[in-house]
């Protein structure tokens, strides 16, 4: 069995294939968002997606989440074609947050995460009416199973607060707790950290290093490069659609083409780093600029 180390010292099972995205194109009218996108995530991995602002990072997550159907390209998912249907891809095993956080904001905390669990329940709407054996025995379980998962994002005593009077970075806490309801192999988290402080950051990398211990892999878009690097054991920068380097942290970070897709200065012109300054060192780059 083939292990590779990633830059942040974990094992990656290489021989485990999750997700493979394979010539991936998402096309509104005349404009490409995704241009010939082809990635693979494996089990057990952290892979971030990086790149600037319009760059078709969450176009791309609409299309392996069948939010968007690409215009061309194929999402196989542990060696099946995913079908471009939401809720058929949640049964197969991919969750996801959002950019925006969607919570049912006049719900408690327990009760987003239970409808986390609805694609995995069996009741139908007979057992709900006439709450028949089965559907009271689901019902406890997965109040169950949800608070472990608020315990488990860092939300104890959370549970019957209205998410809306949650904090900005528990709300975040709890759109991961719900996505982890569904009980995935593969999470992908849309710029978990968004709006946070340092610390709220730092919790942040902590929770998904958590989800990784679990056996999950995670697929993250994320702006904030200094957490990008710390956190994943391959990095792809998005640039006008497409993939403009794909690698470990230290190669992307300090590929000459990222710094200027983020900088907006052609590589040859940017002023050579000086002692001291962001780049100067090995392993200095994007993530210190």
């Amino acid at each position: 069995m083939t292990q590779v180390t990633s830059g942040v010292g974990h094992h990656v099972d290489a021989s485990t294939l999750l997700l493979e995205a394979a010539h991936v194109t998402m096309r509104f009218g005349g404009l490409t968002a995704v241009n010939d996108v082809s990635l693979n995530v494996h089990a057990g991995e952290i892979f971030g997606l990086i790149g600037p602002n319009g760059a078709g990072k969450t176009t791309f997550f609409n299309c392996l989440t069948g939010l968007y159907k690409p215009t061309s390209g194929e999402v196989r998912f542990a060696g099946a074609v995913l079908p471009p249907q939401p809720r058929l891809v949640v049964r197969a095993g991919m969750a996801r947050t959002f950019q925006n956080i969607r919570l049912f904001h006049n719900m408690t905390a327990l009760e987003n995460v239970m409808v986390g669990m609805y694609s995995r329940t069996k009741t139908n709407a007979i057992d709900a009416v006439f709450r028949l054996p089965r559907h009271r025995r689901e019902e406890k379980e997965s109040t169950e199973r949800a608070r472990e998962l608020l315990d488990f994002v860092g939300l104890t005593g959370a549970a019957d607060m209205l998410s809306r009077n949650l904090p900005y970075g528990d709300q975040r806490r709890l759109e991961i707790a719900r996505a982890l309801a569904t009980d995935p192999k593969l999470l992908l988290l849309d710029e978990p950290t968004a709006g946070m402080n340092p610390q709220e950051t730092r919790q942040a990398e902590e929770l998904i290093f958590k989800i990784r211990d679990l056996g999950l892999a995670v697929l993250v878009i994320e702006h904030d490069m200094r957490f990008i690097f710390n956190l994943c054991d391959r990095v792809a920068c998005l640039v006008r659609g497409a993939v403009l380097v794909e690698g470990v942290g230290a190669v992307v970070q300090n590929d000459p083409r990222v710094i200027e897709a983020y900088i907006g200065a052609p590589a040859e012109e940017l002023p050579a780093p000086q002692v001291g300054q962001p780049g100067a060192n090995p392993g200095e780059g994007i993530a210190d600029a």
